[in-house]
């Protein structure tokens, strides 16, 4: 299982929030460039970034330093928020993006994603699925939908997506554990590759989580509990 430290820029510094709130935020960094080295030095083989005030304002506003981190970084970066045109994959693409990560997009302009996929493929670009009792949530978490998230899934699967970032809203930030039950009825439904987020806390969660690694939970992003020193990303890493 691939583990991936994330940095979720907002205003320019590595801020965490809590189940996706934009008042609820703890700043954790004001330079998200050593941060982001930092965390390459630790082993890391993979960075997830996210533009917050991109996911909440709909249009990327944090071009520049994340411009930064991945010309500072020898790994590849997987970009999310405020993704919502074809343009703005190209954008980040350009600034040296191994892929993008798109939500709001695939729901309210389904054509555009589409597009996407066919000029990108899916190995570029990655369908965020951000869940709130199961059905998908969009524009930054702040607007729900009827949209069950495992037919949304498989919808996209069958137009070339191959892996799903699959966030449990209620457990982001909460450090809480994740969702094990929903993950594993996720991936065993939908037949995808899943980057399992939100509510990890624990070296304990992270064995969990391995179990699910069969049933195609291969990778699982990992933030607040890093920042609080909860798990030690270069221990986590080796073990």
């Amino acid at each position: 299982m691939l583990l991936i430290p994330a940095i979720d820029l907002k205003q320019g510094k590595c801020v965490r929030l809590l189940q996706g709130q934009e008042e609820e935020q703890t700043i954790y960094s004001d330079d998200p460039v050593s941060q982001a080295l930092e965390f390459q030095k630790a082993g890391a083989q993979r960075l997830h970034l996210v533009d917050l005030d991109g996911a909440f304002r709909g249009r990327g506003e944090n071009h520049e330093t994340i411009g930064k981190i991945i010309s500072a970084l020898n790994i590849p970066v997987q970009v999310g928020g405020g993704i919502r045109t074809p343009e703005d994959v190209e954008t980040k693409l350009k600034l040296g993006a191994d892929s993008v990560i798109i939500g709001t997009m695939a729901v309210k302009n389904p054509e555009h994603f589409e597009q996407t996929l066919e000029t990108h493929g899916g190995d570029s670009v990655l369908l965020g699925i951000d869940a709130r009792n199961r059905r998908v949530a969009v524009e930054g978490w702040k607007e729900g939908t009827d949209l069950e998230d495992v037919e949304f899934a498989k919808l996209w699967k069958s137009k070339g997506v191959k892996r799903v970032i699959f966030t449990d809203i209620a457990r982001d930030g909460m450090l809480s554990g994740p969702n094990l039950e929903a993950l594993e009825d996720f991936t065993t439904r939908s037949g995808l590759n899943v980057t399992a987020s939100g509510g990890v806390s624990s070296i304990e969660d992270l064995k969990n989580l391995r179990r699910l690694e069969t049933s195609g939970v291969d990778q699982v992003i990992v933030g607040k509990a890093i920042y609080d020193g909860r798990i030690n990303l270069k221990e986590a890493l080796e073990c």
